[in-house]
């Protein structure tokens, strides 16, 4: 076992998965021995099996609804025996968890590199694939079923508020028209579809592929993830002990959005611009850990490009004395 955050495992040692802010996360958590903490987002396990060896008498708790990181866990649990427990369920129950008086809770809210890479889930357009997108397979629609059975509200929820897509009416009505053709089957074909209702990047724009807003939203309107995230962060700060840390790695603005207002909310600030309730009308009941989010570092970018856009946010929860 390693004896220090130091010591502790390097995401290149970390098979198939880098997890983002590694040191970042390490740092803010301080694992030590005899704390308890919580992986809200098991994913490949990079995070977990880091803080597992950060310090001996580490004890983990995991969860995830992905059945392929509940085989992954396994892995972990055969080597952490009695320090790790894993849960197959979504952190969006996690007020269903039986477990209490963690010293430090993580979400990572982002697809793992195993989800990404794994060409049969459809969560990427750069593999031809069924276009799915679950983050449980084995619970509620794919993706193609919703594009082809959605009413309109549902495909513009999808596309212009939680993809951000600007050209979102050209997009839903593309989709509509191609029901029925077989278009909406597959990621390649989807997301040349996409890109025709778009149309080309305008010059001076970063290019970006045009089918990545529209397959983001639809990802996140399936998998229910804004929701999730909206009931996992009260969920787990009732869970966490007096001082615990609660870190949330977010990757795009909706995500990023709902956990800064949450922090803001325990910390007793205005939760947004036009938050104007006076002081006395806000409970603190924790401190921020930075008032900005903490991003990764140029070398990490480089390293890891999937990196680029997440940013982390964390809050202490103050002692009840």
């Amino acid at each position: 076992m390693c004896s220090s955050v130091d010591d502790a495992l390097t995401p290149a040692a970390i098979s198939g998965h880098v997890p983002v802010l590694f040191n970042e996360t390490l740092e803010l958590l301080a694992p030590r021995a005899g704390v308890k903490l919580l992986d809200g987002t098991f994913g490949g396990g990079g995070h977990s099996r880091a803080l597992l060896n950060a310090a001996e008498a580490v004890t983990l708790v995991a969860i995830d609804r992905d059945p392929d990181a509940h085989e992954r866990a396994k892995l972990v649990a055969d080597e952490f025996a009695e320090r790790f427990r894993f849960y197959p369920m979504n952190f969006g129950d996690l007020a269903d968890l039986n477990e209490t008086g963690f010293d430090g809770i993580l979400f990572d809210f982002g697809l793992s590199s195993f989800q990404l890479d794994q060409t049969e889930r459809g969560f990427s357009f750069r593999f031809d694939a069924p276009v799915d997108m679950r983050m449980n397979p084995q619970a509620g629609i794919g993706a193609a079923e919703f594009l082809e059975t959605s009413d309109e509200e549902g495909l513009v929820r999808a596309v212009r508020n939680y993809g951000e897509e600007k050209r979102w009416r050209r997009v839903v009505q593309a989709i509509i028209d191609a029901r029925g053709s077989g278009r909406l089957q597959r990621t390649h074909s989807l997301a040349a579809l996409v890109a025709d209702a778009v149309g080309p990047t305008p010059r001076g724009r970063k290019a970006v592929n045009p089918a990545t807003r529209t397959f983001q939203g639809i990802r996140i309107e399936i998998n229910d993830e804004l929701s999730a995230i909206e009931r996992c962060l009260p969920a787990a700060f009732e869970r966490l002990a007096p001082g615990g840390v609660l870190a949330a790695i977010s990757f795009h603005s909706l995500e990023d959005r709902i956990v800064k207002r949450f922090c803001r909310k325990m910390a007793g600030r205005p939760e947004h611009a036009n938050d104007y309730r006076p002081i006395e009308e806000r409970t603190v009941q924790a401190k921020m850990v930075s008032t900005r989010p903490i991003l990764p570092t140029e070398e990490e970018i480089k390293m890891n490009p999937r990196s680029r856009s997440a940013r982390m946010r964390a809050i202490r929860k103050l002692s009840n004395d």
